[in-house]
């Protein structure tokens, strides 16, 4: 696995009482991002804990993907001014809750449903264990 690169973006943290990033953006995210967003408008992510391509962060225009109290807002992008917001299943986050989440981009299809399938990459989450200071 390629190391993650040093200028990864974190979002600000939303749990209640939180003070530590949960998840971030490396620079190739960020750049895609910024394509997605000229076309489409504000974005946000949704994480569930599906199989496959379920697993994999899915990238919506914001609204089109509609959360519930069954969903966890982790964290709160800042990119050039705009919010992405980034979004768990309650029960996906019992799994991941001890876990820094960061979101890259390869080459390859990802899922349908995610905004980038078409641009020939597919958003994916490189984890390591929370850093959280003691």
């Amino acid at each position: 696995m390629d190391p993650l690169p040093a200028s990864v973006l974190d979002a600000a943290p939303a749990l209640p009482g939180e003070t530590v990033s949960r998840v971030g953006l490396t620079p190739a995210a960020r750049e895609l991002l910024r394509t997605l967003k000229q076309q489409h408008g504000p974005l946000m992510f949704h994480q569930s804990g599906g199989c496959c391509d379920g697993s994999s962060p899915m990238c919506y225009p914001e609204g089109d993907f509609i959360t519930s109290d069954a969903d966890v807002l982790l964290g709160v992008f800042d990119l050039d001014g705009e919010d992405i917001g980034f979004w768990m299943s309650a029960e996906q986050f019992e799994y991941w809750k001890h876990t820094h989440l960061t979101v890259d981009v390869v080459t390859g299809r990802g899922s349908g449903f995610s905004l980038e399938a078409p641009e020939g990459k597919r958003f994916l989450i490189r984890s390591k264990l929370l850093d959280v200071p003691g």
